[in-house]
């Protein structure tokens, strides 16, 4: 199938559903429980109206932001993403290549199946390092130490995950890393030979940033050990931008700017941790009333399109990362996938900064739900 046959999101979604092993799919799209979260989570975003503007001269429209002292060529980066490349070998890189053109971040997961050092390579330097507090921290730490050393300057900490929430339809499947493989599971993989020839040509996945000496990570191993003097050894031991992923509470917020941090970024982890959490467009408007116009406020979780980009920035958000979505267009197209995704969520964004009569962005009024 032509990557000409995605034209939204969703294309690319069904796509992928009918290409990946039910096992991977369900991983990458599934929710936590009975996934009310994510639905609520979808109307919240739909709910937020932009208002339409005439007669203004739109024809030329600048889609760059200011972040962190650069300027990234559009106002959406990528989402940490835990073994990208399930949805096709080589995802990883896909989405460096891309954070190197757009001068974006790549959000580079704990538990990437590309070593941190060669995604920052190949992303040029347009990668920040995602950090999973894990058991006693000793591997935590060590992780860091490895991403200084391998020149990334902005570090993302995880904290919305003390335990690894429950996602049923993941765990009907038997889903594990490493791959357990079953009766069940060489069924799914035998009616998606596409899929798995390639990745049995690429080798198995692997979580590549714990193949160090002294350190065994157990994704499923219990994160709640973490607390605020964790934080403030990270603080005092980074040098560099500090941003904190999985912020849904106010008070919360207000005590992360206090402690030193350089930006918060407002998650419900794409509703894949708490079913019951609020909706974290809605609790993007109170955070930001909270910490002040200035302060670097990002957003993620349920982005489905341009236009929901700009519904984030209206709400505050300085920027915006994307997550699924990419894993899904590259299953559908692989890197040619992405950069058409990519391409039609930057026309989505274009076309509404038109509808609204916006040339460039910047700190927009906070508009209602309803």
């Amino acid at each position: 199938m032509s990557v000409d046959a995605i034209h939204s999101a969703e294309d690319a979604r069904l796509i992928a559903k009918r290409r990946l092993p039910w096992m991977v799919f369900d991983y990458i799209d599934g929710s936590a429980g009975r996934e009310t979260g994510a639905v609520r989570n979808r109307a919240a975003l739909d709910s937020i109206t932009l208002q339409p503007r005439i007669l203004r001269d739109v024809s030329s429209r600048n889609l760059s932001v200011p972040l962190f002292g650069t300027h990234a060529a559009r106002p959406f980066g990528i989402a940490p993403m835990g073994m990208c490349n399930l949805s096709a070998p080589g995802a990883d890189l896909m989405l460096a290549r891309l954070a190197a053109q757009y001068k974006v971040p790549h959000g580079v997961s704990t538990v990437s199946s590309t070593p941190l050092e060669q995604i920052i390579e190949v992303a040029n330097g347009h990668a920040w390092f995602q950090l999973y507090f894990s058991g006693d921290g000793d591997g935590t730490f060590k992780l860091v130490e490895r991403a200084k050393a391998a020149g990334y300057t902005t570090l993302v900490l995880t904290v919305d995950v003390p335990e690894v929430g429950r996602r049923p339809r993941e765990l009907r499947h038997g889903f594990k890393m490493p791959f357990s493989i079953g009766p069940r599971q060489f069924f799914d993989f035998a009616l998606h030979p596409r899929w798995s020839l390639t990745q049995l040509a690429a080798g198995k996945p692997r979580m590549a940033n714990f193949e160090m000496d002294g350190y065994n990570f157990d994704r499923i191993e219990s994160r709640a050990k973490a607390t605020w003097g964790t934080l403030a050894r990270l603080r005092d031991m980074w040098p560099g931008k500090l941003v904190v992923k999985g912020v849904l509470d106010v008070e919360d917020a207000s005590e992360l700017k206090k402690a030193g941090v350089d930006g918060i970024q407002v998650s419900s982890h794409g509703a894949r941790q708490l079913e019951s959490a609020p909706t974290p467009i809605e609790m993007l408007v109170k955070i930001r009333a909270e910490v002040g116009s200035d302060f670097p406020l990002f957003f993620d979780s349920g982005i489905r399109s341009g236009e929901d980009v700009l519904r984030a920035l209206h709400q505050g958000a300085d920027f915006v990362f994307l997550g699924r979505i990419l894993q899904f267009a590259i299953a559908a197209g692989g890197e040619p996938g992405l950069h058409r995704l990519w391409t039609i969520l930057s026309d989505e964004m274009s076309i509404a900064m038109a509808q609204t009569g916006q040339t460039m962005l910047g700190k927009k009024p906070v508009h209602s739900f309803g």
